[in-house]
Protein backbone atom coordinates (compact mmCIF):
# COMPACT_ATOMS: atom_id res chain seq x y z
CA UNK A 1 0.00 0.00 0.00
CA UNK A 2 2.82 2.40 0.88
CA UNK A 3 4.57 1.70 -2.41
CA UNK A 4 1.48 2.59 -4.40
CA UNK A 5 1.03 5.86 -2.56
CA UNK A 6 4.62 6.97 -2.99
CA UNK A 7 5.07 5.64 -6.51
CA UNK A 8 4.27 8.89 -8.44
CA UNK A 9 6.68 10.84 -6.20
CA UNK A 10 9.40 8.26 -6.81
CA UNK A 11 8.70 8.45 -10.56
CA UNK A 12 9.27 12.20 -10.50
CA UNK A 13 12.55 11.79 -8.66
CA UNK A 14 13.71 9.07 -11.05
CA UNK A 15 12.70 10.94 -14.21
CA UNK A 16 15.82 12.46 -15.79
CA UNK A 17 14.20 15.62 -17.18
CA UNK A 18 12.17 16.18 -14.03
CA UNK A 19 15.34 15.86 -11.96
CA UNK A 20 17.18 18.36 -14.15
CA UNK A 21 14.30 20.85 -13.98
CA UNK A 22 14.10 20.47 -10.22
CA UNK A 23 17.87 20.89 -9.88
CA UNK A 24 17.68 24.07 -11.94
CA UNK A 25 14.98 25.40 -9.63
CA UNK A 26 17.05 24.59 -6.54
CA UNK A 27 20.27 26.11 -7.87
CA UNK A 28 18.82 29.36 -9.21
CA UNK A 29 16.45 29.61 -6.23
CA UNK A 30 19.37 29.48 -3.84
CA UNK A 31 21.08 32.37 -5.58
CA UNK A 32 17.90 34.43 -5.80
CA UNK A 33 17.05 33.95 -2.13
CA UNK A 34 20.60 34.84 -1.11
CA UNK A 35 20.55 38.03 -3.19
CA UNK A 36 17.08 38.98 -1.93
CA UNK A 37 18.33 39.60 1.61
CA UNK A 38 21.94 40.52 0.83
CA UNK A 39 20.98 43.37 -1.52
CA UNK A 40 19.09 45.13 1.28
CA UNK A 41 21.99 44.57 3.70
CA UNK A 42 24.36 45.89 1.04
CA UNK A 43 22.38 49.13 0.64
CA UNK A 44 21.99 49.49 4.39
CA UNK A 45 25.76 49.22 4.86
CA UNK A 46 26.43 51.81 2.13
CA UNK A 47 23.80 54.37 3.14
CA UNK A 48 22.49 53.56 6.62
CA UNK A 49 18.95 54.06 5.21
CA UNK A 50 16.16 51.57 5.89
CA UNK A 51 14.02 53.14 3.15
CA UNK A 52 16.69 52.75 0.47
CA UNK A 53 17.28 49.17 1.59
CA UNK A 54 13.55 48.41 1.27
CA UNK A 55 13.62 49.70 -2.32
CA UNK A 56 15.64 46.61 -3.29
CA UNK A 57 12.64 44.40 -2.61
CA UNK A 58 10.35 46.79 -4.48
CA UNK A 59 12.67 46.82 -7.51
CA UNK A 60 12.57 43.01 -7.69
CA UNK A 61 8.80 42.73 -7.15
CA UNK A 62 7.57 45.59 -9.36
CA UNK A 63 7.97 43.82 -12.72
CA UNK A 64 5.62 41.07 -11.51
CA UNK A 65 2.78 43.54 -12.10
CA UNK A 66 3.59 43.43 -15.83
CA UNK A 67 3.01 39.68 -16.15
CA UNK A 68 0.37 39.97 -18.91
CA UNK A 69 2.79 42.11 -20.95
CA UNK A 70 5.90 39.99 -20.38
CA UNK A 71 4.29 36.54 -20.49
CA UNK A 72 3.84 36.39 -24.31
CA UNK A 73 7.64 36.56 -24.68
CA UNK A 74 7.76 33.01 -23.29
CA UNK A 75 5.48 31.82 -26.11
CA UNK A 76 7.41 33.26 -29.06
CA UNK A 77 10.02 30.50 -29.33
CA UNK A 78 11.22 27.23 -27.88
CA UNK A 79 11.40 27.40 -24.09
CA UNK A 80 14.56 25.33 -23.55
CA UNK A 81 16.94 27.65 -25.46
CA UNK A 82 15.11 30.65 -24.00
CA UNK A 83 15.75 29.45 -20.44
CA UNK A 84 19.36 28.53 -21.19
CA UNK A 85 20.10 31.89 -22.78
CA UNK A 86 18.21 33.88 -20.14
CA UNK A 87 20.18 32.29 -17.31
CA UNK A 88 23.45 33.20 -19.03
CA UNK A 89 22.27 36.78 -19.62
CA UNK A 90 21.28 37.12 -15.97
CA UNK A 91 24.68 35.82 -14.91
CA UNK A 92 26.40 38.45 -17.06
CA UNK A 93 24.05 41.14 -15.72
CA UNK A 94 24.90 40.29 -12.12
CA UNK A 95 28.63 40.57 -12.82
CA UNK A 96 28.17 44.32 -13.36
CA UNK A 97 27.39 44.68 -9.64
CA UNK A 98 31.01 44.10 -8.63
CA UNK A 99 31.57 47.82 -9.35
CA UNK A 100 28.98 48.94 -6.75
CA UNK A 101 30.97 50.18 -3.77
CA UNK A 102 29.64 53.70 -3.22
CA UNK A 103 26.17 55.25 -2.59
CA UNK A 104 26.47 56.93 -5.97
CA UNK A 105 26.47 53.50 -7.63
CA UNK A 106 23.12 52.42 -6.21
CA UNK A 107 21.29 53.33 -9.41
CA UNK A 108 23.08 50.40 -11.05
CA UNK A 109 22.03 48.02 -8.28
CA UNK A 110 18.37 49.08 -8.53
CA UNK A 111 18.44 48.85 -12.34
CA UNK A 112 19.91 45.34 -12.23
CA UNK A 113 17.37 44.21 -9.62
CA UNK A 114 14.52 45.60 -11.75
CA UNK A 115 15.77 43.79 -14.86
CA UNK A 116 16.33 40.72 -12.69
CA UNK A 117 12.67 40.81 -11.64
CA UNK A 118 11.43 41.36 -15.21
CA UNK A 119 13.53 38.47 -16.50
CA UNK A 120 12.22 36.37 -13.63
CA UNK A 121 8.63 36.83 -14.85
CA UNK A 122 9.52 35.51 -18.31
CA UNK A 123 11.79 32.84 -16.82
CA UNK A 124 9.05 31.45 -14.54
CA UNK A 125 6.51 31.44 -17.38
CA UNK A 126 8.88 29.64 -19.76
CA UNK A 127 9.94 27.18 -17.06
CA UNK A 128 6.32 26.31 -16.26
CA UNK A 129 5.59 25.73 -19.95
CA UNK A 130 8.74 23.62 -20.40
CA UNK A 131 7.88 21.50 -17.35
CA UNK A 132 4.41 20.85 -18.78
CA UNK A 133 6.10 19.58 -21.95
CA UNK A 134 8.81 17.53 -20.24
CA UNK A 135 6.67 15.81 -17.59
CA UNK A 136 3.55 13.73 -18.07
CA UNK A 137 0.37 15.47 -16.85
CA UNK A 138 -0.36 12.93 -14.10
CA UNK A 139 2.94 13.83 -12.38
CA UNK A 140 2.64 17.63 -12.59
CA UNK A 141 1.10 17.91 -9.13
CA UNK A 142 3.92 15.87 -7.59
CA UNK A 143 6.55 17.92 -9.43
CA UNK A 144 5.02 21.23 -8.37
CA UNK A 145 4.85 19.99 -4.80
CA UNK A 146 8.53 19.08 -4.90
CA UNK A 147 9.25 22.44 -6.50
CA UNK A 148 7.51 24.14 -3.59
CA UNK A 149 9.53 22.04 -1.15
CA UNK A 150 12.78 22.97 -2.90
CA UNK A 151 11.89 26.67 -3.02
CA UNK A 152 10.93 26.81 0.64
CA UNK A 153 14.05 24.89 1.63
CA UNK A 154 16.18 27.45 -0.18
CA UNK A 155 14.35 30.24 1.64
CA UNK A 156 15.39 28.65 4.93
CA UNK A 157 19.06 28.28 3.98
CA UNK A 158 20.00 30.85 1.36
CA UNK A 159 19.20 34.17 3.10
CA UNK A 160 21.38 33.24 6.07
CA UNK A 161 24.20 32.15 3.76
CA UNK A 162 23.83 35.32 1.70
CA UNK A 163 23.84 37.57 4.76
CA UNK A 164 26.92 35.81 6.14
CA UNK A 165 28.76 36.04 2.82
CA UNK A 166 27.82 39.70 2.47
CA UNK A 167 29.03 40.49 6.00
CA UNK A 168 32.35 38.74 5.40
CA UNK A 169 33.18 39.78 1.82
CA UNK A 170 30.66 42.45 0.81
CA UNK A 171 27.54 42.46 -1.36
CA UNK A 172 29.49 41.91 -4.57
CA UNK A 173 30.40 38.42 -3.38
CA UNK A 174 26.71 37.48 -3.23
CA UNK A 175 26.21 38.85 -6.75
CA UNK A 176 29.06 36.61 -7.93
CA UNK A 177 27.49 33.62 -6.15
CA UNK A 178 24.14 34.30 -7.80
CA UNK A 179 25.82 34.65 -11.20
CA UNK A 180 27.49 31.26 -10.69
CA UNK A 181 24.13 29.65 -9.84
CA UNK A 182 22.63 30.99 -13.08
CA UNK A 183 25.51 29.59 -15.14
CA UNK A 184 24.98 26.21 -13.48
CA UNK A 185 21.22 26.41 -14.05
CA UNK A 186 21.82 27.20 -17.75
CA UNK A 187 23.89 24.03 -18.01
CA UNK A 188 21.16 21.97 -16.37
CA UNK A 189 18.47 23.27 -18.73
CA UNK A 190 20.76 22.65 -21.72
CA UNK A 191 20.93 18.96 -20.75
CA UNK A 192 17.14 18.46 -21.00
CA UNK A 193 15.97 16.00 -23.64
CA UNK A 194 12.79 17.78 -24.62
CA UNK A 195 11.34 17.95 -28.11
CA UNK A 196 9.63 21.25 -28.66
CA UNK A 197 7.70 22.28 -31.74
CA UNK A 198 8.50 25.72 -33.05
CA UNK A 199 5.50 27.93 -32.21
CA UNK A 200 3.55 29.36 -35.15
CA UNK A 201 4.43 32.87 -36.26
CA UNK A 202 2.01 35.30 -34.57
CA UNK A 203 -0.16 37.36 -36.91
CA UNK A 204 0.98 40.89 -37.65
CA UNK A 205 -0.60 43.55 -35.49
CA UNK A 206 -1.75 41.05 -32.92
CA UNK A 207 0.43 42.22 -30.01
CA UNK A 208 -2.49 43.68 -28.09
CA UNK A 209 -4.48 40.48 -28.55
CA UNK A 210 -1.52 38.36 -27.37
CA UNK A 211 -1.18 40.56 -24.29
CA UNK A 212 -4.81 40.13 -23.26
CA UNK A 213 -5.03 36.44 -24.22
CA UNK A 214 -3.86 35.25 -20.81
CA UNK A 215 -6.44 37.40 -19.04
CA UNK A 216 -9.22 36.18 -21.33
CA UNK A 217 -8.38 32.50 -20.91
CA UNK A 218 -8.19 32.75 -17.12
CA UNK A 219 -11.42 34.71 -16.86
CA UNK A 220 -13.46 32.43 -19.14
CA UNK A 221 -12.19 29.10 -17.79
CA UNK A 222 -14.58 27.65 -15.15
CA UNK A 223 -11.76 25.84 -13.29
CA UNK A 224 -8.89 28.32 -13.51
CA UNK A 225 -10.81 31.50 -12.69
CA UNK A 226 -11.94 30.53 -9.15
CA UNK A 227 -8.53 29.02 -8.35
CA UNK A 228 -6.55 32.06 -9.47
CA UNK A 229 -8.94 34.54 -7.82
CA UNK A 230 -8.85 32.54 -4.59
CA UNK A 231 -5.06 32.50 -4.82
CA UNK A 232 -4.97 36.28 -5.14
CA UNK A 233 -7.32 36.75 -2.18
CA UNK A 234 -5.25 34.31 -0.13
CA UNK A 235 -1.97 36.06 -0.91
CA UNK A 236 -3.52 39.43 -0.04
CA UNK A 237 -4.43 38.08 3.39
CA UNK A 238 -1.01 36.39 3.67
CA UNK A 239 0.69 39.73 3.05
CA UNK A 240 -1.40 41.39 5.77
CA UNK A 241 -0.68 38.50 8.11
CA UNK A 242 3.05 38.76 7.46
CA UNK A 243 3.17 42.35 8.66
CA UNK A 244 1.64 41.32 12.00
CA UNK A 245 4.43 38.91 12.95
CA UNK A 246 6.43 41.38 15.05
CA UNK A 247 3.28 42.48 16.87
CA UNK A 248 2.58 38.80 17.58
CA UNK A 249 6.12 38.34 18.90
CA UNK A 250 5.76 41.44 21.06
CA UNK A 251 2.47 40.10 22.43
CA UNK A 252 4.26 36.88 23.40
CA UNK A 253 6.84 38.90 25.33
CA UNK A 254 9.84 37.97 23.15
CA UNK A 255 12.46 40.02 21.34
CA UNK A 256 12.05 40.61 17.57
CA UNK A 257 14.57 37.83 16.87
CA UNK A 258 11.89 35.30 17.91
CA UNK A 259 10.21 36.00 14.57
CA UNK A 260 12.98 33.89 13.05
CA UNK A 261 11.76 30.91 15.05
CA UNK A 262 8.20 31.38 13.81
CA UNK A 263 9.37 31.74 10.21
CA UNK A 264 11.51 28.60 10.52
CA UNK A 265 8.52 26.57 11.76
CA UNK A 266 6.38 28.01 8.96
CA UNK A 267 9.06 27.10 6.41
CA UNK A 268 9.18 23.55 7.73
CA UNK A 269 5.40 23.34 7.30
CA UNK A 270 5.72 24.53 3.69
CA UNK A 271 8.37 21.90 2.99
CA UNK A 272 5.97 19.21 4.28
CA UNK A 273 3.11 20.71 2.23
CA UNK A 274 5.17 20.38 -0.94
CA UNK A 275 5.82 16.69 -0.29
CA UNK A 276 2.13 16.03 0.40
CA UNK A 277 0.82 18.23 -2.42
CA UNK A 278 0.78 15.71 -5.26
CA UNK A 279 -1.09 12.90 -3.44
CA UNK A 280 -3.55 15.40 -1.90
CA UNK A 281 -4.18 16.97 -5.30
CA UNK A 282 -5.05 13.58 -6.81
CA UNK A 283 -7.28 12.58 -3.91
CA UNK A 284 -9.22 15.83 -3.47
CA UNK A 285 -9.00 17.56 -6.84
CA UNK A 286 -7.59 21.05 -7.34
CA UNK A 287 -10.53 23.04 -5.95
CA UNK A 288 -11.07 21.05 -2.77
CA UNK A 289 -7.34 20.68 -2.13
CA UNK A 290 -6.86 24.44 -2.38
CA UNK A 291 -9.97 25.12 -0.26
CA UNK A 292 -8.74 22.75 2.46
CA UNK A 293 -5.38 24.50 2.55
CA UNK A 294 -7.01 27.94 2.77
CA UNK A 295 -9.25 26.74 5.61
CA UNK A 296 -6.20 25.47 7.52
CA UNK A 297 -4.49 28.81 6.84
CA UNK A 298 -7.55 30.64 8.17
CA UNK A 299 -7.37 28.77 11.47
CA UNK A 300 -3.64 29.35 11.76
CA UNK A 301 -3.97 33.08 11.14
CA UNK A 302 -6.97 33.65 13.44
CA UNK A 303 -5.54 31.64 16.36
CA UNK A 304 -2.36 33.71 16.23
CA UNK A 305 -4.36 36.22 18.23
CA UNK A 306 -4.00 33.91 21.25
CA UNK A 307 -0.94 35.06 23.30
CA UNK A 308 0.59 31.61 23.84
CA UNK A 309 3.95 30.26 22.68
CA UNK A 310 2.71 26.71 21.92
CA UNK A 311 -0.30 28.09 20.03
CA UNK A 312 1.92 30.48 18.07
CA UNK A 313 4.22 27.65 17.02
CA UNK A 314 1.31 25.40 15.98
CA UNK A 315 -0.22 28.31 14.05
CA UNK A 316 3.05 28.92 12.19
CA UNK A 317 3.16 25.26 11.17
CA UNK A 318 -0.50 25.43 10.06
CA UNK A 319 0.20 28.53 7.97
CA UNK A 320 3.16 26.80 6.36
CA UNK A 321 1.06 23.73 5.58
CA UNK A 322 -2.01 25.59 4.36
CA UNK A 323 -0.68 28.44 2.22
CA UNK A 324 1.10 26.38 -0.49
CA UNK A 325 -2.04 24.37 -1.31
CA UNK A 326 -3.73 27.02 -3.43
CA UNK A 327 -0.41 27.88 -5.13
CA UNK A 328 0.29 24.25 -6.08
CA UNK A 329 -3.32 23.69 -7.19
CA UNK A 330 -3.45 26.87 -9.30
CA UNK A 331 -0.11 26.32 -11.07
CA UNK A 332 -0.81 22.65 -11.78
CA UNK A 333 -4.27 23.44 -13.14
CA UNK A 334 -2.88 26.17 -15.40
CA UNK A 335 -0.34 23.70 -16.79
CA UNK A 336 -2.99 21.03 -17.36
CA UNK A 337 -5.80 23.17 -18.71
CA UNK A 338 -3.94 25.62 -20.98
CA UNK A 339 -2.87 24.86 -24.59
CA UNK A 340 0.91 24.62 -24.82
CA UNK A 341 1.27 27.50 -27.28
CA UNK A 342 -0.41 29.88 -24.82
CA UNK A 343 1.03 28.54 -21.59
CA UNK A 344 3.68 31.23 -21.12
CA UNK A 345 1.30 34.19 -21.19
CA UNK A 346 -1.38 32.42 -19.14
CA UNK A 347 1.17 31.40 -16.49
CA UNK A 348 2.59 34.93 -16.26
CA UNK A 349 -0.91 36.42 -15.95
CA UNK A 350 -1.83 33.87 -13.30
CA UNK A 351 1.35 34.68 -11.35
CA UNK A 352 0.52 38.39 -11.46
CA UNK A 353 -3.06 37.77 -10.32
CA UNK A 354 -1.94 35.55 -7.46
CA UNK A 355 1.24 37.25 -6.24
CA UNK A 356 0.64 40.97 -6.86
CA UNK A 357 -1.97 41.20 -4.06
CA UNK A 358 0.74 40.05 -1.65
CA UNK A 359 2.58 43.34 -2.28
CA UNK A 360 -0.65 45.26 -1.63
CA UNK A 361 -1.17 43.30 1.58
CA UNK A 362 2.34 44.04 2.78
CA UNK A 363 1.92 47.77 2.12
CA UNK A 364 -1.54 47.93 3.72
CA UNK A 365 -0.48 45.85 6.70
CA UNK A 366 2.52 48.09 7.39
CA UNK A 367 0.10 50.99 7.92
CA UNK A 368 -2.67 48.98 9.59
CA UNK A 369 -0.49 47.44 12.30
CA UNK A 370 0.14 50.93 13.72
CA UNK A 371 -3.56 51.84 13.84
CA UNK A 372 -5.48 48.70 14.85
CA UNK A 373 -4.91 45.91 17.35
CA UNK A 374 -3.12 43.06 15.60
CA UNK A 375 -5.43 40.55 17.29
CA UNK A 376 -8.48 42.16 15.70
CA UNK A 377 -6.77 42.15 12.29
CA UNK A 378 -5.79 38.49 12.60
CA UNK A 379 -9.31 37.37 13.49
CA UNK A 380 -10.74 39.41 10.59
CA UNK A 381 -8.22 37.84 8.22
CA UNK A 382 -9.15 34.38 9.47
CA UNK A 383 -12.82 35.04 8.72
CA UNK A 384 -12.00 36.40 5.24
CA UNK A 385 -9.89 33.35 4.45
CA UNK A 386 -12.59 30.99 5.68
CA UNK A 387 -15.13 32.67 3.40
CA UNK A 388 -12.67 32.28 0.50
CA UNK A 389 -12.24 28.59 1.32
CA UNK A 390 -15.99 27.95 1.42
CA UNK A 391 -16.54 29.76 -1.90
CA UNK A 392 -13.72 27.85 -3.57
CA UNK A 393 -14.91 24.53 -2.14
CA UNK A 394 -18.21 25.03 -3.93
CA UNK A 395 -16.57 25.96 -7.24
CA UNK A 396 -16.01 22.38 -8.52
CA UNK A 397 -19.76 21.74 -8.50
CA UNK A 398 -20.39 25.04 -10.30
CA UNK A 399 -17.71 24.16 -12.88
CA UNK A 400 -19.34 20.77 -13.50
CA UNK A 401 -22.74 22.41 -14.01
CA UNK A 402 -21.18 24.95 -16.40
CA UNK A 403 -19.50 22.16 -18.39
CA UNK A 404 -22.76 20.19 -18.51
CA UNK A 405 -24.66 23.22 -19.82
CA UNK A 406 -21.97 23.82 -22.43
CA UNK A 407 -22.19 20.21 -23.62
CA UNK A 408 -25.96 20.41 -23.75
CA UNK A 409 -25.86 23.63 -25.75
CA UNK A 410 -23.34 22.15 -28.18
CA UNK A 411 -25.08 18.81 -28.73
CA UNK A 412 -27.67 19.96 -31.34
CA UNK A 413 -24.87 21.31 -33.51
Amino acid sequence: MTTKKTWPLVRVLRDRDAGLCLSGVVVSGFGTSALWLASGVWVKDLTGSDGLAALCMLAMWLPALAGPLLGPLADRGRRKPLLTGMNLVLAALLLTLVSVDDPGDLWLLYAVLFLYGAAGVVHDAAESALVATAIEPSLLGDFNGLRMTATESMKLLAPTAGAGLSAAYGGASVALLDAATFVLAAGLYALLRVREERPPTPPAGGRGQRTTEGVRILWEHPVLRPLVLAGGATMLCAGLNGTMVYAVVDGLGHSPAYAGVLYAVQGAGSVAAGLLGGPALRRLGAGRFAASGIALLALGVALRAVPSDPVALVCSAAIGLGLPAVLIAALTSVQRETPGALLGRVTATAHTTVYAPNVVGLAAGAALVELVSHRLVLVALGVALLVTAVALGQSPARAERTAARSSSDASPA
